[in-house]
């Protein structure tokens, strides 16, 4: 009987299929190969780098007016169950107190926290009533660090803020900010204001903001034409109407706004007003996609 050859990744082995030897060395020759193969295929997806999935998140902005509805009752059991309605992943609170008078010295916002499971962080603008007043955050994310910052104030009789937040979104920096700025007719503090959210926003420019609040502004106004040289308007981008929030019975202005940076990293994927009548406000809610 003629030898016979195999071609094995490139090597040539001829044998006599009536030798012992011979079939016990392909036999091995074959394993070699397997082993071989089984490497090279294990370290290929070693060094394949893994898809990052995107991460859909729902953000709220809502003025809950020390919790008071259109009733005038102080009801939070009614707006925790709106936040959970809409599962939001962020909310933005403003009107918020914490051991004021009107409320009977409550904390609304470890109140909030604790009926929705949410990690809370409040931020005193200024003494009210015996106890302080300001914006809260509510966040199903880590929280990294965070700070309030007082604006420059043209009028004393109420100081106003930004609550800053840097949270971890699944592994990723997300800056959340949250403002309620003046509600007088003229726009000169207002104005000013914008300003200083600009200078804080540019210290995380490689990062995704969302800025979100009650800013008593109309899009029509040079205070929305200038914040939107340096954030996305959510509404303006996939919101459908005139997105209204303003008063809850009856809404015919649009003040309160989510706002957003890297638009490449941070999409909108669409934006509504829940009907409520838990505040004098409409709670507003976005939904993005953070790649």
């Amino acid at each position: 009987m003629f030898p016979i050859g195999v071609s094995l990744i490139g090597t040539a082995v001829t044998f006599d299929p009536m030798s012992d030897a011979n079939l016990l060395n392909r036999k091995w020759q074959l394993i070699s190969v397997v082993v071989i193969l089984g490497a090279l295929l294990v370290g290929g997806c070693a060094t394949r780098r893994p898809q990052t999935a995107p991460v859909m998140l729902r953000v709220m902005t809502y003025n809950i007016h020390h919790g008071a509805g259109l009733d005038g009752k102080v009801d939070l059991t009614r707006i925790a169950e709106l936040i959970k309605q809409e599962r939001a992943d962020i909310v933005a609170l403003q009107e918020v107190d914490k051991g004021v008078r009107r409320t009977a010295r409550r904390d609304l916002t470890a109140e909030l926290a604790s009926l929705t499971g949410m990690t809370g962080i409040f931020s005193n603008n200024f003494h009210f009533q015996g106890g302080e007043y300001g914006n809260a955050v509510l966040t199903r994310f880590p929280v990294k660090r965070w700070s309030n910052h007082h604006y420059q104030m043209l009028r004393t009789n109420e100081q106003r803020g930004i609550l800053q937040l840097v949270l971890e979104v699944q592994g990723r920096e997300v800056v959340f900010l949250n403002t309620h700025i003046d509600s007088r007719p003229d726009d000169v503090e207002r104005w000013l204001n914008v300003g200083e959210i600009e200078t804080l926003t540019s210290k995380h420019a490689a990062k995704p903001v969302i800025l979100c609040g009650d800013f008593n502004t109309q899009p029509q106004g040079r205070v929305h034409e200038r914040l939107a040289h340096t954030f996305q308007d959510a509404w303006t981008r996939v919101g459908e109407g005139d997105g209204f929030s303003f008063p809850a019975n009856g809404a015919n202005r649009r003040i309160d706004y989510i706002w957003f940076t890297r638009p490449e990293v941070l999409i909108p994927r669409k934006i509504w007003l829940p009907q409520s009548e838990a505040s004098d406000h409409l709670p507003l809610v976005a939904e993005f996609e953070l790649r």
